[in-house]
């Protein structure tokens, strides 16, 4: 194709070819890996399994093989960011050429495919080492290409904004960077972070025996001296995955099978799976409120909401095999039957209300369903629950009826559930997802409900989570024993590195004393969490061992930031960890790290904002905001602080747009509000006491906010407004001394003494107030009733 514009590679991936050189016994070690064609010998019909199948399959090289093999069609044209692609066959290579209008831009080369059962990625090297996902994917069930960055977009939940597609060559779509770990083996990533470039090597493409069995060059040698001595070795020199228990399984499973971040460098089975990564659970708005998946999830936590699992030794195995098969693929009610023998007969019928022989009699179709997302991606629903169409009424998740019956309503579904013998089945998850909706909003009108679930452990580890990590929103100091319960009580270590997580800032004696004991918990997750939280405490309250036990577990946290390098979140961790260790310098130097290696982030932009006018570089505050606010104009937590920043220069009418963006945005941010009340009170009282009254019921346990509004009342000539708010904030907020005297001043201006005096008398009797402000009180009513 003379006269092109090549796409320049600054970097090229290697890929290292796997050996089946018999090496002599002293070269061979216990860590070395030979690769899969080592296996044919003794396991060829594994093997031959293993090969073809999409584990086997999950990354192969482009070549005239793969187009001879798949025979996939030239892409005419697609429009993706306003630029016009294309993908064409070349000299037995495939090409992807971006155009705008006539003009050719540039060409990619694709070297690499992923996937293939439902959907073709692509991957075409670009500068830095990074090999990139293109925007051009192709669906393999209806035959045609199509935008893949659309598939991808990112989830808002409730906070009003739109979903939005991620640009195809941002950093998230780097093979490097997001995908490696699942589909090539043996991978070392190679990055170097001084540089940000990659140099990314693995041993074989796709996922290969020694990803379950580990190494096993040392497994080959003794089997070969075992042959010539025609006995059988004691040691195999292999992991045995038959030896498995249930959770070995599912940890394996998991390391590609599950949404969370690694907290390692490296995993190896059958080690528990939260010793070297998080999972996300239902305070992620990939999911719906009751669980079903709203993005890509990658199953773990819907297994993890599995009632089966609770009751049974179930694992991923005992339905897959170990190249991902389904091992009921040909009588698939076999795999649910072996424990559920009632439903099979006329008790199958009596179950599902379908023919026998029919889709609706085969428990994976409505207990196990299949989606698609965005139209493409295939994906079941792992969590084993039964269709729950009021579900999709109420908070528009999918249910398995309509799946089926889509010419149908939900209404329809849901009246032909509730008419069956067991219709009510769908009240305890509708109530616990109407509560998580709740929580996602902030609104804790039924906090007590969702603490009596962490209390109590109702439901499951990932509904107990989830509550836990969406009440770290709350302000409501009432949350803390119910954490701090579940921190040293609940079985699961995802629970466990929940609360330990959101005890963060919380320096009572009752809250270090659990994250000392859960800093040296057996689980690697849990250690981290309290590790992350106690980074702000004062060490010389720590015993001799207690400062023992806090460094080491401090010291597996610092590891896990830097476990992905790579990773902006990382290095925005690390900033937070020096922040909450006093220092400010370092803090900044990762939050700028974080901002370098992805510009993109608005935290690590925050947060360095917050330092720098802390240190007194105002100008450097503002310039780090601004670049937020340019990245996401409407991002609340940009505008508020950059509304506070320009406040505190003077700049009123640029602190006045920030400050009333964040509040457009959220309109339940009180901070904002607030002073917005003060900036316009120069000019408009009553516009003053919007923002403030905003402000007060938004907060209701942040006093100040319903003073401020009492004030402005007063100003106003709402006397009895403000008598009101007052009286309505010493309800909530006996002892807030500000209220009292400035209640008892508004009496005593209207002569009403008697009223002055009994407020007086009935705040000495509250607890809990401070003995200086109890004599500052009883003096100012000595002086009343003195006057009289």
């Amino acid at each position: 194709m003379t006269g092109r514009k090549l796409l320049t590679l600054l970097a090229i991936i290697s890929l290292f070819a796997s050996s089946c050189v018999q090496k002599e016994k002293n070269q061979v070690t216990e860590n070395e890996y030979s690769g899969s064609e080592s296996c044919i010998q003794c396991h060829e019909r594994f093997y031959e399994l293993w090969a073809p199948s999409w584990h086997g399959k999950a990354m192969q090289p482009v070549n005239a093989g793969f187009i001879k093999e798949y025979q996939l069609p030239e892409c005419n044209s697609i429009e993706i960011e306003d630029k016009i692609y294309q993908m064409i066959y070349e000299d037995s290579s495939m090409v992807m050429l971006e155009m705008e209008g006539d003009d050719l831009l540039n060409e990619y080369p694709v070297e690499y495919s992923l996937g293939g059962k439902n959907v073709f990625t692509f991957l075409t090297p670009l500068e830095k080492g990074k090999l990139q996902t293109i925007p051009l994917a192709y669906d393999v069930n209806r035959q045609q290409w199509f935008n893949y960055p659309e598939s991808a977009v990112r989830h808002f939940g409730d906070t009003g904004e739109e979903d939005q597609a991620l640009p195809w060559r941002d950093r998230m779509y780097a093979f490097n960077t997001a995908c490696y770990n699942c589909h090539v083996s043996q991978v070392s990533s190679n990055y170097n972070l001084e540089t940000d470039t990659y140099h990314t090597t693995w041993k074989e493409a796709g996922i290969n025996c020694e990803t379950c069995h580990g190494p096993s060059a040392e497994h080959v040698r003794v089997f070969q001296e075992a042959e010539e001595k025609e006995e059988e070795p004691e040691d195999w020199k292999i992991l045995v995955t038959s030896n498995f228990t249930s959770e070995e399984h599912n940890s394996s499973c998991a390391v590609c099978h599950a949404k969370g971040s690694a907290i390692t460098k490296n995993y190896v089975p059958p080690e528990p799976y939260f010793d070297h990564f998080t999972l996300a659970t239902l305070e992620d708005p990939d999911f719906y409120p009751d669980g079903r998946d709203l993005g890509e999830n990658y199953t773990m936590t819907g297994w993890k909401m599995n009632p089966c699992i609770q009751e049974s030794d179930l694992h991923c195995v005992t339905c897959h095999t170990s190249s991902g098969r389904n091992r009921f693929a040909d009588n698939p009610n076999a795999a649910c039957t072996s424990c559920h023998d009632e439903k099979q007969g006329d008790g199958l019928v009596a179950h599902t209300m379908h023919q026998p022989d029919s889709e609706g009699s085969q428990c994976v179709n409505c207990h196990v369903p299949s989606r698609e997302f965005v139209g493409r991606f295939i994906r079941s629903d792992h969590s084993f629950r039964p269709p729950m169409p009021e579900a999709t009424i109420k908070f528009g998740s999918p249910n398995a009826c309509n799946q089926c019956h889509h010419d149908k309503s939900p209404e329809w579904a849901n009246e032909i559930v509730k008419a069956r013998p067991n219709g009510d089945y769908q009240e305890e998850t509708l109530y616990w997802a109407q509560l998580i909706k709740e929580a996602r909003e902030e609104n804790w009108d039924r906090m007590d409900e969702m603490l009596e679930i962490i209390r109590k452990n109702k439901y499951n580890e990932v509904v107990v989570t989830s509550f836990i990590r969406l009440l770290v929103n709350s302000s409501d100091e009432k949350k803390w024993e119910s954490i701090i319960e579940a921190l040293n009580e609940n079985e699961s270590p995802l629970v466990r590195a929940a609360a330990s997580s959101a005890l963060t800032g919380n320096f009572s004696e009752e809250a270090v004393n659990a994250l000392i004991t859960a800093a040296s918990d057996e689980i690697r997750l849990v250690r981290v969490s309290a590790a992350a939280s106690l980074a702000g405490t004062d060490e010389n309250q720590f015993s001799p061992e207690e400062k023992k036990v806090v460094a080491n577990a401090t010291g597996e946290y610092l590891n896990s930031m830097v476990a992905r390098p790579d990773d902006w979140s990382s290095h925005y961790n690390l900033g937070i960890y020096h922040q909450n260790q006093g220092n400010a310098q370092k803090a900044i130097e990762s939050y700028e790290t974080a901002a370098r290696i992805y510009p993109e982030a608005l935290m690590p932009l925050i947060n360095s904002s917050v330092l720098y006018s802390y240190m007194g570089n105002a100008a450097k505050a503002e310039e780090n905001l601004k670049q937020a606010v340019k990245i996401d104009p409407d991002n609340e937590a940009a505008n508020l602080n950059l509304g506070l920043l320009l406040a505190e220069q003077g700049k009123m009418q640029e602190a006045e747009k920030a400050l009333k963006t964040a509040l457009e945005v959220n309109p339940k941010q009180a901070v904002a509000a607030y002073n917005l009340s003060v900036i316009v009170s120069q000019r408009s009282v009553e516009e003053a006491i919007e923002f403030a009254s905003v402000a007060a019921k938004a907060r209701p346990d942040e006093p100040k906010y319903a003073y401020t509004l009492a004030y402005y009342q007063l100003q106003n000539d709402q006397k009895v407004a403000a008598e009101k708010t007052l009286g309505n904030l010493l309800e909530r907020h006996p002892i807030y001394l500000n209220a009292v005297s400035f209640l008892a001043d508004i009496y005593m201006k209207d002569g009403r003494t008697n009223q002055a005096i009994q407020l007086y008398k009935k705040t000495l009797k509250q607890e809990g107030l401070p003995q200086a402000e109890k004599q500052a009180l009883q003096q100012a009513l000595n002086a009343l009733q003195n006057s009289r």
